[in-house]
């Protein structure tokens, strides 16, 4: 199965990666994460993703596209969590893609991490891929993600220490804040 491959950074790409290559499956990522915040993190994620897909001579595909208002009016709109317009909108974009260019499949690494919304991912991109009319890859890549951190440890790749989000970076300050007042 030829698989497309949402990608939110290099480290997170790293067992995914290499989880369907070892089951048989083909893969090509995308970088599509118009909700990263500020601008820079956005680069830098980019940049390390590209450095780790170049060292293993993995096809990317990147988009540039940072509607930073749209994101931001979404996430402060989505009926749910806010996290949910984020996943809705980067698995859209990668079933899209995924349908165009003639892949089985479409996936994304946002399900290696401990910290996402796991089962709200699977939800949102069952649905896309049904009105897609394409699979949904779905495997639990959790059990791999230490083994990705202490690869991407060892590659001195760049870590992220958010999500992603102008709310998260937020968040991780005031989580700062609390600990240093108590």
């Amino acid at each position: 199965m030829k698989i497309l491959l949402h990608a939110c950074c290099g480290p997170c790409s790293i067992y995914p990666t290499q989880k369907i290559l070892k089951n048989g499956d083909s893969f090509d990522l995308l970088y599509f994460n118009p909700n990263i915040h500020p601008y820079q993190e956005f680069k830098r994620r980019l940049n390390t993703l590209r450095e780790y897909a170049q060292s293993q001579n993995y096809n990317l595909t990147i988009s540039k596209s940072y509607p930073l208002e749209e994101c931001v009016s979404g996430m402060l709109t989505e009926p749910t969590v806010r996290c949910a317009y984020c996943y809705r909108v980067r698995l859209q974009k990668a079933a899209e893609f995924a349908v165009e260019k003639g892949y089985d499949a479409f996936s994304t690494t946002l399900l290696v991490s401990p910290y996402q919304k796991h089962c709200l991912i699977r939800e949102i991109a069952e649905e896309i891929a049904e009105k897609k009319g394409i699979v949904f890859y779905y495997e639990d890549f959790r059990v791999g993600y230490q083994k990705g951190v202490e690869i991407s440890k060892e590659l001195e790749l760049y870590r992220q220490p958010y999500c992603g989000c102008i709310f998260s970076e937020r968040d991780r300050y005031e989580k700062k804040k609390q600990a240093n007042a108590d």
